[in-house]
């Protein structure tokens, strides 16, 4: 059997989460680049892997798997044993994972939208030659603050997003956080002290640090 591959681009958000899954279970994998620019990820044999045409997608093994968000949780369940646990204690209280499934829907429809938009202009343009839209980035960075300050009376209560260990929630905000981190957008971050908090420790992460190098 063949182990685990991931099909994307190492600057990719999505990409990164999967990728970031892996480090956190310490296990061996093979990155096999797609190149985004020539439109690889549109045409075959990558749709044969993602009819939708994005990156990444995920073979373990004889499994395929495309969404970076469903990839990163069969990683958690299927190596539950292994690396960090990546899931909270629901075996003792189901509620748990209910309150992480909330965090994971959170940061897919009210976290991910704004800052991927941001993370865009800001950081992705740039390396395509484009100029950032001004107007666009003070727009989405109004509703990112909004999101943050739910993010800021949520954290007074745990220290996590999901409770008190690190779980998905937090693995699937880093990438593109580590991104606005680079950009003016930043001081939406540092302003909020328990957001700064927060950021500060699930970007310092040793699995964090890998995905930048």
């Amino acid at each position: 059997m063949a182990g685990i591959k991931v099909y994307g681009h190492a600057a990719s958000v999505a990409t990164r989460r999967v990728i970031l899954a892996l480090h956190e279970k310490n296990l061996d994998f093979e990155l096999v680049h797609i190149e985004l620019k020539d439109g690889e990820h549109k045409k075959e044999p990558f749709l044969s892997r993602n009819p939708f045409g994005k990156v990444p997608a995920f073979e373990d093994g004889d499994l395929k798997l495309f969404e970076s968000r469903a990839i990163t949780q069969y990683i958690a369940h299927r190596y539950e044993g292994q690396g960090t646990n990546l899931l909270p204690d629901y075996a003792n209280n189901m509620a748990l994972y209910a309150i992480m499934a909330i965090g994971i829907e959170v940061e897919g429809h009210q976290f991910d939208p704004v800052a991927s938009k941001l993370a865009w202009e800001q950081v992705f343009k740039n390396i395509y030659g484009l100029t950032t839209d001004q107007a666009v980035v003070e727009e989405e960075e109004a509703k990112l603050a909004k999101v943050l300050d739910v993010y800021e009376y949520r954290l007074k209560e745990t220290k996590y997003l999901a409770g008190d260990t690190f779980t998905l929630v937090e693995l699937h905000h880093i990438p593109v956080i580590q991104y606005l981190l680079t950009t003016p957008t930043k001081k939406l971050f540092t302003e909020r002290p328990r957001v700064n908090e927060w950021v500060t420790e699930i970007t310092n992460r040793p699995a964090s640090q890998k995905i930048l190098q």
